[in-house]
């Protein structure tokens, strides 16, 4: 029993995907403090993870063709190695430009973390243990939320260059030499083909469309939310970081209910969950419903994004199973341009129109993001058999 323990896959690729989160929430409660160590505003400081959103994307578009030659675990080990990197010159960074530039390797660590660890929860599970597998792995995010804003905004208080030592770095230091552990008897990844191939299969580029959408409204979310409850309620970084702590905690049974319908109905569930949270970011950015009334949009917001994450990924899997390497580099490509939308997209609306026209761009995204899955919906139930009227 212990040793079937120690050989699961589930810790090390949680700790992996927490890592990854982290070198992206850990941006939230410091993005103020950062925008006046340097002398602009947080809509400009925000545009960090646009430089990083680059990086990853064009990192993953290359997982998709290059993956099939290196081990899933030297992927991780190497992606986990490029943001403990960044996270160290991020801490350091005397000007903006080279914070700027730290975001590369950071995102190129990103893409490689993600596509590896969600291809490696299907590779790697046992035979029906692909949902548990992937729900855990797919924790890591929000366990970041959990364990590491907390720490990050009570240091961002003394310090945003402590924040980025204590969170993104050590954890993906530690988290790096546990791969780097893991057994070398895994074989080279037989699962990556050309991306035409895995376009081709019905259903897929549609449903990587929808990823890009939907993570630009939710990753925009997390890049801004610091900022609205720093500015609109005039709550401290060690507020923010406790508040998105608690959204986390939301977000976990999200991920673990639609664990029960992500292999029978995943396609109308993603539908669903997106116009639900295009009503819920229109409120958060339009309506000041206090510290707690904000909060609890927010943590709805982020229930509904645990059960869209497991929600997609099992989907694009299930697409296309012969092409996981392919799948999960569409997805984090998803996710990183999603962020390089979000920053952009968020940005601009405050600059125009302030939060409420925030959570309309958003709620916009969100609506293109569930568009292709409830018209595939409708055009299944459409070719269903009428039930029978004859007695």
């Amino acid at each position: 029993m212990a040793r079937r323990r120690a050989a699961s896959p589930s810790p090390v690729l949680f700790l992996a995907m927490l890592c990854g989160q982290a070198c992206l929430l850990v941006l939230s409660p410091m993005l103020p403090a950062l925008a006046a160590e340097f002398g602009l505003t947080p809509a400009v400081a925000g545009q960090l993870r646009s430089a990083s959103g680059v990086a990853a994307g064009a990192a993953a578009l290359a997982l998709g063709s290059l993956g099939g030659q290196f081990r899933l675990r030297d992927l991780l080990a190497c992606g986990l190695a490029l943001l403990a990197g960044g996270s160290l010159v991020s801490a350091a960074a005397p000007t903006f430009a080279v914070l700027v530039a730290a975001q590369i390797p950071i995102g190129t660590g990103l893409a490689l973390v993600l596509g590896g660890a969600v291809a490696a929860a299907d590779e790697w599970a046992p035979p029906g243990g692909r949902a548990r597998v992937l729900s855990w792995t797919l924790l890591g995010p929000p366990a970041a939320w959990v364990v590491g804003m907390p720490i990050a905004g009570a240091l961002t208080e003394v310090s945003w260059r402590a924040a980025w030592l204590a969170v993104p770095f050590a954890a993906s230091v530690v988290a790096a030499a546990w791969v780097a552990a893991w057994p070398r008897g895994e074989a080279r990844s037989a699962v990556a083909h050309p991306w035409r191939r895995a376009l081709r299969r019905p259903g897929v580029a549609s449903w990587a469309v929808a990823e890009l959408f939907a993570y630009g409204a939710w990753s925009g979310t997390l890049i801004y939310i610091g900022a609205l409850f720093i500015e609109s309620y005039g709550v401290g970084p060690r507020a923010v970081g406790l508040l998105l702590a608690g959204a986390a905690v939301v977000y976990m049974p999200g991920n673990f209910l639609a664990r029960r319908w992500v292999d029978t109905a995943a396609q109308p569930l993603l539908a669903a969950l997106a116009l639900l949270s295009a009503v819920g970011v229109a409120v958060l950015g339009g309506v000041r419903l206090g510290v707690g009334g904000s909060f609890g949009v927010f943590a709805l917001l982020a229930l509904l994004a645990g059960a869209r994450t497991i929600a997609g990924s099992a989907f694009g899997l299930d697409a296309a199973p012969a092409e996981k390497v392919v799948v999960t580099s569409l997805r984090a490509a998803a996710l990183q341009f999603g962020y390089l939308i979000g920053a952009a997209a968020g940005g601009g609306a405050i600059a125009l129109g302030g939060y409420r026209a925030l959570g309309v761009v958003f709620a916009v995204l969100y609506v293109l993001a569930a568009a292709p899955h409830a018209v595939a919906t409708a055009r299944t139930l459409m070719r269903s058999p009428a039930p029978s009227t004859r007695g």
